[in-house]
């Protein structure tokens, strides 16, 4: 049987270049650039909460780090350091070494990729729950907040929304399709949202002098645009035909359930932000450059509250305003 430290060492110690020091001491060592301020986050994840428990391990790891990347882009920050902590069941601890080797693998590929050391953590005996602390760095006064929105910003997302929720419908098995079953090929498009998500760091620390306020969505479209709208006291025109949907969602739209999936779903983990409408062409450009779908689905008015149109200009109903753990 692995013991706590087997663990540690087999599979999550790695070199930390960016560190003072790394794991295998009482705390870790960071320095911080001139100039530059820390931006902390953690998530929790927990199996049968946040996760299928025979979600695919490397998947896992994946998402564990991405979630917490998509609120480092979201500040406009350039994550640089993690610490991970692990609740693992006694089965997985003493044979299943092939699990805890795929969700290394999967973390450390999305954590070289964008340049972030583990630097520590811990690990306990429990069921499944993964628990991530990241740590990046933006420029002195800079960071994007949710508190900046002003009437005569556009609202802009980034991507598709709508496809993780799709899929967490289909995997749950709650919902049949109207127009038949979900084909092999949109099953794995659907999956990949929710499992594999990708945080858009590089386009958050572009936005930086850009975007007045910014939020990731990960409780759906409403609820993520609304903590925007509660801070910085302003309210907001959206016109859901101009939100960007996936070939698999516009296949699907006609579901009774559709619209829930695109406001309200959550797991996205794109970008929402405002930038003021005489920079429109900036925001286009940077679209471009980056590779990224950016969608402009709104504007920022004087006020308060959220009002949703559809293509003729009528209000849509919107009760369901996103994800909330204590009520799902």
């Amino acid at each position: 049987m692995l013991s706590e430290f087997d663990i540690i060492r087999s599979f999550f110690t790695r070199s930390a270049p960016a560190t003072v020091l790394g794991v295998g001491d009482d705390a870790a060592l960071i320095r911080p650039a001139p100039g530059m301020e820390l931006a902390i986050s953690t998530d929790m994840l927990v199996s049968g909460r946040h996760f299928f428990e025979d979600v695919d391990a490397y998947k896992l790891g994946h998402k564990s780090l991405a979630v917490n990347l998509s609120d480092m882009a979201a500040m406009g920050a350039h994550p640089r350091w993690a610490t991970l902590s692990l609740a693992l069941p006694e089965s997985m601890a003493r044979k299943d070494e092939s699990w805890l080797r795929a969700f290394a693998d999967g973390f450390f590929a999305l954590a070289h990729a964008h340049r972030v050391d583990l630097i520590g953590g811990d690990t306990t005996n429990g069921p499944l729950n993964i628990c991530v602390t990241i740590i990046g760095e933006a420029p002195e006064g800079k960071a994007l907040r949710r508190s900046g929105a002003r009437p005569g910003d556009d609202i802009w997302v980034s991507g598709c929304l709508g496809d993780a929720a799709l899929a967490l419908a289909y995997r749950k098995k709650k919902i049949m399709l109207e127009s038949g079953s979900v084909e092999a090929l949109e099953v794995e498009v659907l999956m990949d949202a929710l499992e594999m998500p990708t945080p858009r760091v590089d386009l958050g620390q572009r936005l930086i002098g850009l975007a007045h306020s910014a939020i990731d969505i990960s409780d759906g479209l409403l609820a993520d645009l609304g903590h925007i709208l509660e801070c910085s006291r302003v309210a907001a025109v959206v016109r859901i035909d101009q939100i960007r949907r996936s070939a698999v969602m516009k296949k699907h739209f006609s579901h009774p359930l559709a619209i829930e999936w695109l406001l309200a779903g959550g797991d996205d983990y794109e970008l929402c932000f405002t930038v003021p409408s005489s920079e429109r062409t900036k925001v286009e450009l940077l679209s471009r450059e980056e590779g990224v779908p950016l969608t402009c689905i709104g504007s920022i008015e004087e006020g308060e509250g959220l009002v949703v149109l559809d293509s003729s200009g009528r209000t849509v109903a919107t009760e369901v305003k996103g994800y909330d753990h204590f009520r799902a």
